[in-house]
């Protein structure tokens, strides 16, 4: 298993960095790493909610959906993405720092199957795509957060 752990500052209010991470979608703006994302059900946000992305890993495009697995608005949200090859938990915690907010991104990242051999691999590699997505993050939460980001 692979895991990726970072925590950055923002001068955005808790409640609207919640309300735009738990939008998984999101990802495709500021995450280089996510050819597109997009949310595959209706209603309201919640646990239960889908997402379909396409994220690309070493010169491939590869699909995951993620599912909103614990929801307790604003602080976290955690999420579950999945394909033929990978299961990714993926915990978001926001949290009051003074005018702005403090997010917390836990993601666990391992192989199915016979894959499993390659964990210690994945983690060396799991650390580039993590930092380039926190590189990404902390550009998009140094500027404003409008729903036209949202895709």
């Amino acid at each position: 298993m692979a895991r990726y752990l970072a925590t950055i500052a923002t001068h955005h209010h808790a409640e609207e960095v919640f309300a735009y991470l738990s939008d998984f979608s999101t990802t495709a703006h500021w995450d280089p790493g996510v050819v597109d994302a997009e949310r595959v059900d209706g209603g309201p946000l919640g646990e239960g909610s889908q997402f379909r992305l396409r994220a690309a890993f070493f010169g491939r495009e590869v699909p995951l959906t993620y599912r909103i697995v614990g929801y307790d608005p604003p602080r976290s949200v955690t999420l579950r993405g999945e394909n033929a090859t990978v299961v990714s938990l993926d915990r978001i915690t926001v949290s009051p720092l003074g005018d702005g907010a403090q997010v917390t991104y836990d993601a666990d990242l391992s192989l199915k199957g016979a894959l499993k051999v390659a964990d210690p691999l994945l983690a060396v590699l799991f650390r580039r795509v993590g930092d380039r997505a926190l590189a990404g993050l902390r550009r998009t939460l140094a500027g404003e957060l409008h729903a036209a980001d949202r895709v």
